[in-house]
């Protein structure tokens, strides 16, 4: 029996088929207790495959009663890794607290013994669960279904693509996805690209067939849907639903490449709001060899401006509810377009924006025709 594939240090795929993965450092199941601002557990989202996934809670000391959930799927080239690894716990653990949000980490079941779609499916399978135990998990109490988003590094970033295509065409959970975050996303095409063929590359680009080689069906090609995003069929309209896309990318990256292309492919199918944010002098997946790193601590702050602050928060929303009683006011509070992937004066000229909104719609909209002054108008912005 030999050895026909092989990830040094991670996995070996033998002649006769069977796969060996060689363990890393995890985190056990915890007892319920917060630590470094979060608890966490783990979850069966279904015994029969199996799916797990690990949950983490951040502590708001009870001062918030809706969270964010971000769903979130592990990286590995569809072969290898867990959520239970060390440096995703900690990233996600870290990030729970940072965005203030509930995190779903989902663990699909891996190629070369489940090849695609079986991750994207199971992936797709987690938003079902989320829907059903939102009522009865405790852990969910405060899950905001209407504010979900979708979230994966390398192979996860390519499985938050798929998940998204079909929860647009699905209406079947009763999921809200308000955006995706797609870290160092894992792309590839028969066609070879600049960085691909470059002096220096075949190693990595050796690396990157084997692992597509084992984790799409037997055979295809790189040309796959799964792999290359340009040769699935997405109609316009689809697209036009697509939510808010952020693409984060690191400069040293051997993939940041694709990770552009994605970007402005999304942007060329007419997806409303793509942003691309890449991390200099960073290498793939920094995050999680270097959890608690300064770039991993700036990516996680990105992440968490990304789309989770809203004038829909609860205290923001109870704030201007009680100003516009006490003031006897009509109260227009503006979303506008968030950084750093929309940097200044991108806020000033959404805010600015809605007053020319208020004088046009001020003699049309029922809740301002008849008793909105526009005379004395006072500006304050969260």
């Amino acid at each position: 029996m030999s050895i026909v594939a092989e990830a040094p240090g991670y996995l070996q795929v033998f002649s006769d088929g069977s796969v060996k993965r060689f363990a890393s450092e995890a985190v056990p199941d915890s007892a319920e207790s917060y630590s470094d601002g979060f608890k966490f557990k783990d979850v069966v989202i279904d015994s029969s495959k199996p799916i797990t996934a690990r949950l983490f809670v951040p502590d708001t000391h009870g001062s918030v009663s809706q969270l964010p959930v971000v769903v979130y799927f592990h990286g590995g080239g569809f072969c290898i890794c867990s959520t239970t690894w060390l440096g995703f716990h900690h990233f996600l653990g870290d990030f729970s607290v940072a965005s203030q949000s509930i995190v779903l980490s989902v663990d699909y079941r891996l190629a070369p013994e489940n090849r695609l779609p079986i991750a994207y499916d199971d992936c797709f399978h987690s938003l079902e669960w989320l829907s059903n135990k939102v009522s009865s998990e405790p852990w969910l109490k405060q899950a905001d279904l209407s504010r979900v988003f979708l979230s994966g590094d390398s192979a996860g970033g390519n499985i938050t693509h798929q998940v998204a295509i079909r929860a647009v065409r699905s209406k079947t959970y009763q999921v809200e996805i308000k955006g995706l975050m797609l870290i160092h996303p894992y792309f590839g095409s028969e066609k070879r690209t600049k960085k691909e063929m470059s002096e220096g590359a075949p190693g990595d680009v050796a690396m990157n067939d084997m692992f597509w080689g084992l984790s799409i069906p037997e055979g295809s090609n790189r040309d796959y849907f799964g792999c290359n995003f340009e040769m699935q069929d997405v109609s316009a309209a689809e697209w036009s639903a697509f939510p808010a896309v952020a693409v984060y990318v690191a400069g040293l990256d051997f993939l940041n490449e694709r990770g552009v292309m994605y970007a402005q492919f999304l942007a060329k199918k007419g997806v409303k709001e793509v942003t691309l944010v890449e991390a200099e002098g960073q290498n793939h997946v920094f995050h999680v060899f270097y959890p608690k790193s300064e770039a991993t601590l700036v990516l996680q702050q990105q992440m968490s401006c990304f789309r989770l602050c809203s004038t829909t928060w609860l205290g923001i929303h109870h704030f201007l509810g009680g100003l516009s009683v006490a003031s006897q006011s009509i109260v227009l509070s503006a979303d506008y377009h968030l950084a750093p992937q929309n940097r200044l004066p991108i806020g000033y000229d959404d805010c600015f924006s809605s007053l020319e909104c208020l004088c046009n719609n001020a003699s049309s909209d029922p809740w301002l025709i008849k008793q909105a002054d526009l005379s004395p108008i006072v500006s304050f912005w969260r």
